[in-house]
């Protein structure tokens, strides 16, 4: 996010704060705020699986898609989907832990 972006959510939040702004509002503008999502490679993806320990299997279990699915992203044949995306980018920042 861009630091004026930053500065103007502050914003909406201190007067989301103060009660003139509503919860639904202040949820729509946050969605507004998020990040795009970035593509992961074949190598970001299987290093994400690997600094959680686990096999593909198992990784596979965690993110609710099949093993060959994981083993096509990790070998480029495949690309995740966004919601995959989205997931991979929980998952790395926060561990598999953020899952159960």
């Amino acid at each position: 996010m861009s630091r004026i972006l930053k500065n103007v959510h502050k914003s909406a939040a201190r007067l989301h704060e103060a009660g003139f702004v509503d919860d639904v509002t202040m949820r729509e503008f946050d969605a507004l705020c998020l990040p795009p999502l970035r593509d992961y490679t074949p190598e970001e993806i299987k290093k994400i699986r690997n600094a959680n320990k686990v096999s593909q299997a198992v990784f596979a279990q965690f993110i609710n898609v099949k093993k060959i699915t994981v083993a096509a992203w990790e070998q480029g044949t495949k690309k995740p989907s966004s919601t995959a995306i989205k997931i991979l980018d929980l998952v790395e920042r926060k561990g598999l832990e953020v899952l159960r």
